[in-house]
Order: C-alpha cells, then structure tokens, then sequence
C-alpha cells in the first residue's frame, strides 16, 4: 500500500511538471505571459548576469507589479515545449525598449536581441522591433528566460505575449491595416520635400545665395524630422532610423527647433525684412538663436539624463512659449512688412500654426487615445503636425518660385527700360546732329565771349596778386617798426641797470640781450616761425626782465609739448608785445609785494595761449602819465588782422580785465588758434 502511495504520488508530481510547460502548438493564437500560471518572475539590478539568474531561487508569479525602469531589469522564467513531429515558430510580442531572450537548445542556451531601442543589426528576423521569432524543433522541450529593460526612469508597463504563427499573421494584418494609411501620408511627405529639396539645392549651388541655403537646412531637418517619425512605425521601407534608433529619439526635439531657427532665417530673406522695420529684424535673429540654442541644448540634456516626465514638462512649457511668440511675430511682420510675397507668408504660417497647434493639444489632452475620435489613428499628432508643415513648405516653395518670377519680370522691366533709353538715344542723337550745326555757328561768338572772360579773370587775378603783395609789404612795414621799437625798450632797461650800478646785471642783461637780439634779426627776414621758437625769444626776454626787476617779479610758463607747438605758425615777435605791455605798464607800477605773470600753452584742443599778469590793469594804466606811449598792441593787433587776411588759419585775439569785488587785479590776454 506504501509502494502504490509512493507510485501516485511519482506520478501526479511528473503529471505536474508535464502541465507546467506551456505548449507551442496548444496556442491558438495568442497567450499573454502576465498572470500565467505557468510563468515566473524576477526582479534585479541591471548589472545581474544570466548565470546569476539561472541558480537563483526567488522566482515568484509573474503580474503586473513587476515593471522594468532605469535601475530595475524584470526577468521571466517558463518552459516551452512542441509536442509534435514538425518545426514550430512562435513569435514574442513586445513593446518595450529592451528584450533579451535566452531559449535553451540542446543543452546551451540562444541569445536573441529585440526592443524599441535595438539598432536593426542587432534585431533577429523579421526586422519588426515588437516581434521576435522563435524557433522550435520536433518535441523538443526548452527553458526560457526573458530580460526586459528600459533606459528611462518610469516604469515600462509593457507586458510580453506569445503569438502562434496564425495569430502574428492576423496581428501583423491588423498593424498593416491601421499603420499604413498614416505611414502613406509620411511616405508621400517624404518624397514631396525631397524632390523640393533638390530643386532648391541646385538653385543654392548655382545662385549661391543665402535664402537657398537657409531654405535647404529648413528642407533637410524637416526630412530628418520625418524619418525619425517613420522609425516609430513598422514601416521596413527606407526607414533609416531604425539603425541608431535610441539616438532618434534623443534628437527628435532638437530637429525641430533646429528647422525652426532655419525657416526663421529663411523668412527674414524672403520677405527683405530689412528693409521695413531694423528691430523687427534683431527680434527675429535673437528668436532663431534661441531656437537653435535650445536644440543644443535639449540634445545635451536627453544625451546625459533620460527622464520621460522631465522631458515631456520642458516640451509643454517650451511650446507655451514658443507658440504664443510665433503667433507675434506673425502679426508684427503682417503689420510691419508690405512685400509682394507677404501672401504666401500668411498663408503657408497659417498651416504651419493650425498643425502646431492642433498637434500639440491633441498629445497633451489625449484626443488621440479616445475611441471613434476623429484624431483616433496612429501617429495623429505627427501626421497633423506634417501636414501643417508641408502645406508651409508647398507655400514658400511657391513664393520662391515667384520670387524668382519677380526677379525676372524686373529684369525685363529694365530691358524694356534700356530698349526705350536707346530710342530716345537714337531721337536725341539726331536732334544733337541738327543742333550741332547751330552750335558749330556759335562757336565763333562763344569763344570770342570766352577769351574776354579770360583776359578778366586774368586781370582780376593779377589784381588779387597785387593786393596781396601790397598786404604782405604793410605786414613787413609794420614788423620793421616793431623791432625798433623793443630795440629801444631793451636799450631802456640796460640803461636802468647801469644808473642803479647794478653792473653784473648790467653784464648778464647784456650778453642775454645779445642773444636775444641774434634770435629777433634772424627771424625779422621771415614772414612765420613756429610757436615753439616764439617760446625760445619770450623765455630769453622774460629772463632779462626778472634780472631788472628783481625777485618782485616771477613768472611761470606752462607747456604741455614744445613738439606739438613746433605744428603751428605765427608771425615773428607776435607775442612778445603783450609781455612787454603786462610787465612795464602792468606789473612795474604795481604797488603789490609780489608781480606775476603767467604765460599758459594749451594743445589739448587747438592751440590756446594764454598771458596773465596780476598787475594794475588797463583802466588804472591808462589814467597815470606816461614819458612814452606804447604802440606794441595795437601794431601787433594790425599785423594780427593782416596775417588772418592773407592766410588760410585764424588766430582771434580776446583781451579781459580782471577784477576782484570790483577792484582792478590784472588783465588776460587769450589768442586762440583756429585752423
């Protein structure tokens, strides 16, 4: 009795391990692997080996609590058999972004690749992400086990299911049914910008103007655009996406602002913004900027951190603002620009802001997930979204293609313009002919009127000669009075020096005075010297007059560059009268303890002197008697005036008394140098 007990339960226990096997050719046509009894789960970090899997022992039923995320990887463990005498394939359905599959075969285990983010090389045929095929030999019994992963921080809440090969037929006749008509319409859009695409390269080369090369890049991220959209479907046709797939979807974003900040430049070209409004311009470069800044920086940001939540807020909130400002500008150049293009502008923005806009509410509100919607088909936002973009770019297309119709018709309007100028040339030409006989008549009268004009200009010339000559003789007369005349003041302060038995002085005045007098008869031959050798004759007279006049009287002189005074001309011993003038009839009757004169040389503008004593002044001067009467200033205001009459600088001379609460303190004199 113990012997049959031990035999039944042998029996139900291999009964048991026989019907925890799921059969390949019991499936009708499909089997859901979450919340099968024949199917156990596992969670793990993503660094867990296969071999590590293998031996462990935790293994529990699989439902829904087991999700794979960015740290946790879900594994799935069941036994598949094939119960007849023929091969049989059965395909796994998965959604996700990364599956493994480890299928046990003759005592080694085949490792198959598949999932959303799987480069086309590494997937198994057929080349679809969503279905792996499986293979199994006649009764032949195996061990399964599935890795599913993801990259992104949610949850993947995609689940794995089996499929018989009826079921995958059925299935992928239904994905064919609803993907295709959308995938058609991506298809046809591809195809339109391409051939777009390359009409406006050939203008680009052969024009090499920038709207082309700015319309291009506008054409070719629309194109990238597109194809990243295609990667998303089971379209197998030219969908190049599917070799980097996860790098896809990192630039998805970046693609869009990208031709974006393309159709910003474009515009600006098209429609000569320039020319109508320069801060409209600097707003729209600083828009494409922001746009191109943004695309650099969203890929950065997916590239280094991958958040789903993350990206899909940053998404919303950039819309938001980018939408409203698109609809700006939109108005701004509206109102702004008077262009004969601005037509397609407002038409081709139109469907460009209608797509944009009504892309974007139905992914965010979920229009597209309600049932018998009329957005409900798949890839409704994308679609919208390129159908708003195409209907733009057929638009611009015809806008440049008028451009260039305008460019020809105007062409034309300066031929036309040319052919009628040489008409009237031709009309002209003969009434020049008949005129000409006229004029040849005339000729004689106008050239006999002509030679009179001569003979009086030339008289008017040698009169204007003969007066200048004369002004240049009355400069040089009166120079000749001035040089006698401080000859006689000098003579007059040595004399002054040897009555008061002051003879060392006497003897430095002399050979000082000497000195002074070679300078004074070298320069009497010229008609200018420069400032700076006026400077080297008022330093030499100033020195004789402090040794006459002892240490009551000081002087100062301020220069900021004797160079820059070599730069400028004046009449010899212009400023040395006014000197004299300040010292004997300013500072000498001074009853002050302490005479000064200041001589100042300013050369930050013009040049600008400056002579400055603290003496008696004008007014009291003129009221004491006088044994001699000055004529210094007044000869050299006259050669001041005759010097400004034959030469092409000015030279103004100012003259101010000073005064102190109404009390005479000193008298300034300012010659200013004007070119």
């Amino acid at each position: 009795m113990k012997k049959q007990a031990i035999i039944m339960l042998l029996f139900l226990s291999g009964f048991y391990t026989l019907s925890a096997q799921i059969k390949v050719d019991s499936i009708a046509t499909r089997l859901d692997l979450i919340r099968n009894p024949e199917v156990q789960a596992i969670t793990s970090s993503s660094d867990v080996t296969f071999n590590d899997i293998i031996i462990s022992t935790s293994w529990k039923a699989y439902d829904s609590t087991f999700t794979a995320n960015h740290d946790t990887v879900v594994w799935i463990n069941f036994k598949i058999e094939n119960t007849t005498q023929d091969i049989l394939t059965t395909y796994l359905f998965y959604e996700g972004h990364y599956i493994d599959i480890y299928l046990e075969k003759e005592g080694r285990y085949e490792h198959y690749k598949n999932g959303y983010f799987r480069p086309l090389n590494q997937r198994p045929k057929p080349k679809s992400y969503f279905f792996t095929e499986l293979k199994l030999s006649p009764l032949q019994q195996s061990q399964c086990y599935i890795k599913l992963s993801t990259d992104y921080k949610k949850n993947s809440t995609s689940f794995p299911i089996l499929f018989s090969k009826l079921g995958y037929l059925e299935l992928l006749k239904n994905i064919r049914a609803v993907h295709y008509p959308p995938i058609a319409f991506i298809y046809v859009y591809l195809i339109s910008l391409c051939c777009i695409m390359l009409f406006v390269l050939v203008f680009c080369i052969r024009l090499q103007k920038r709207i082309y090369f700015y319309y291009l890049g506008y054409l070719f991220f629309q194109i990238v655009y597109a194809f990243l959209v295609l990667q998303t479907t089971p379209a197998t046709i030219a969908n190049l996406a599917q070799h980097f797939p996860y790098f896809s979807v990192l630039i998805s974003e970046s693609v869009q602002f990208t031709f974006i900040g393309f159709y910003i430049l474009f515009i600006l070209h098209l429609l000569d913004v320039k020319t109508s409004s320069l801060k409209l311009v600097r707003a729209l470069k600083i828009f494409g900027i922001v746009c191109f800044a943004y695309a650099i920086l969203c890929f950065g940001f997916n590239l280094l951190w991958v958040n789903l939540e993350v990206r899909r807020m940053a998404s919303i909130i950039i819309r938001t603002i980018v939408l409203p400002l698109n609809l700006f500008f939109f108005f701004w150049i509206i109102y702004k620009v008077k262009h004969p293009l601005l037509k397609y502008f407002i038409l081709g923005q139109s469907f460009f802001f209608i797509g944009a806009v009504l892309s974007s509410i139905v992914y965010y509100t979920g229009l597209h997930l309600v049932p018998g919607g009329i957005f409900n088909f798949f890839y409704s936002q994308n679609v919208i979204f390129m159908a708003g973009l195409l209907g733009e770019v057929l638009c611009f297309s015809i806008a440049l293609g008028e451009s260039m119709f305008l460019v020809q018709k105007e062409k034309e309007k300066t031929s036309q313009k040319l052919i009628e100028q040489l008409q009237q040339n031709k009309i002209m030409e003969s009434n020049m002919r008949k005129e000409l006989d006229n004029q040849i008549n005339q000729k004689t009268e106008e050239l006999v009127q002509l030679y009179s004009e001569i003979e009086k200009q030339k008289e008017e010339q040698l009169k204007k000669s003969f007066n200048e000559r004369l002004r240049n003789m009355e400069m040089l007369a009166l120079r000749s009075q001035m040089n006698p005349h401080f000859i006689f003041n000098s003579l007059n302060a040595l004399k002054n020096l040897v009555m008061q038995s002051r003879e060392e002085d006497a003897i430095s005045y002399l050979d000082n005075f000497s000195l002074l007098l070679r300078n004074i008869l070298q320069n009497s031959s010229k008609n200018t010297i420069t400032v700076e050798e006026e400077l080297e004759i008022l330093e030499l007279y100033l020195s004789l007059e402090k040794s006459r006049l002892g240490n009551d009287f000081s002087y100062v002189i301020q220069c900021d560059s004797r160079e820059i005074l070599s730069q400028y001309s004046i009449p010899p011993l212009l400023l040395q009268p006014f000197v004299e003038n300040a010292i004997w009839h300013g500072l000498y009757p001074s009853y002050r303890p302490e005479k000064k004169l200041s001589l100042v040389f300013d050369t930050s503008k013009q040049l600008q002197i400056t002579i400055e004593d603290n003496g008696i002044g004008r007014k009291e001067s003129s009221k004491t008697k006088k044994t001699h009467q000055s004529a210094g200033t007044n000869i050299t205001k006259e050669r001041l005036t005759l010097y400004n009459h034959v030469s092409h600088t000015q030279m103004q001379l100012n003259i101010l008394d000073l005064e102190d609460n109404g009390i005479p303190s000193g008298t300034r004199i300012t010659i200013t140098y004007n070119d």
